[in-house]
Formats: structure tokens, C-alpha cells, sequence
């Protein structure tokens, strides 16, 4: 397990929302990467996914998840794999007024040159049955290290303001 979380950038979304979240130039001096995010977007309806792009790409994804809502659980493959990898979910502009999506994405061996795998554990809050909790793991056959990180909505929806991410660099020495 990791031994020293270091904050690499925050992005907080302002005034008028934002069309994604970037992170560019990431140092390749860390074991793995980990990203918390705190999301909403603004999507017409009450819930909106999200899509990663590593390196700031959308081909060679491959995905697997679990979603539960409150009243039933399914799982599934391979969603948005055309737009990226799929990331999990986040409250839209109908859901409950400010409630915030939360989300762990964790990127393991980023700089080496294998395949680059992910995980994401998140909530997306609503206050109401419909909340959804996902698990997921992903994978971007491309052995390029990881040096920028693209968030979207799946809709094409704006991050709605308020929303925040921050990057850390993990350690194991």
C-alpha cells in the first residue's frame, strides 16, 4: 500500500460550469496516480456519467461495472468505449439542489510501459432512491505513460460550478 499521497493540481469549476477537466503534464516520478472527485453536472435529467481519457484519447478501452440504485443492481461492459473510458456516474441538474457525485479513480504503475488498468469507487448522491453507488474497472490497451487526464461528461454536458478534482501522486518509497 501506498506510502505518501502528494497533491499534484486541484481543478474547481467556476462560474458558468466547465466543458471538462483537464490535467496536463503529469510528472512521471510517482508509483501510481489517484484522483478524488467531487462532481455535478449539468445535464438535463437527474443523473450523468462521466468519461476518462488517458492521454487525452478515446480508443482502446475496455471496461467492467456494477451499478446499484437503490431498489435493483445490474453490471455491464464496455460503456462509452467509443468517447473513452467510462468512469461511473455523477447527479445531473434535476437531482436534489446542490448534492455532489464522489469518486475515487486509482491508476496504477501510470509511467510504466504496460497497459495502463483503473478503478473507480463512487456515489452518485442524489439524496433520493434513484442514488447510484458504482465499482469499475477499466483498461486502456496502450503502453504510453499516462501524461494528461481528461475528464467529460458522456452527454457533453458542462461540469457544473463547485465541482472539484484533485490529482495526487502516490509513493511507495
Amino acid at each position: 500500500m501506498a506510502n505518501t499521497y502528494e497533491a499534484i493540481a486541484t481543478v474547481t469549476v467556476g462560474s458558468g460550469g466547465a466543458a471538462n477537466i483537464t490535467f496536463s503534464s503529469i510528472p512521471q516520478t510517482y508509483t501510481d496516480l489517484c484522483l478524488f472527485i467531487s462532481a455535478r453536472s449539468e445535464v438535463a435529467g437527474n443523473f450523468s456519467d462521466e468519461v476518462i481519457k488517458l492521454n487525452n484519447t478515446t480508443s482502446s478501452y475496455t471496461n467492467r461495472y456494477i451499478y446499484g440504485n437503490g431498489s435493483s443492481a445490474f453490471g455491464g461492459s464496455d460503456a462509452y468505449s467509443s468517447l473513452g473510458g467510462f468512469s461511473a456516474g455523477m447527479p445531473g441538474d434535476t437531482a436534489t439542489a446542490s448534492t455532489f457525485g464522489n469518486k475515487m479513480i486509482y491508476i496504477p504503475n501510470y509511467a510504466g510501459s504496460n497497459y495502463k488498468a483503473y478503478f473507480v469507487d463512487g456515489v452518485a448522491e442524489t439524496n433520493a432512491t434513484t442514488a447510484y453507488i458504482h465499482l469499475l474497472a477499466g483498461l486502456r490497451s496502450n503502453t504510453d505513460a499516462v501524461t494528461s487526464i481528461v475528464l467529460v461528461t458522456d452527454s457533453g454536458a458542462d461540469y457544473a460550478q463547485h465541482t472539484t478534482a484533485t490529482l495526487y501522486g502516490i509513493k511507495n518509497s
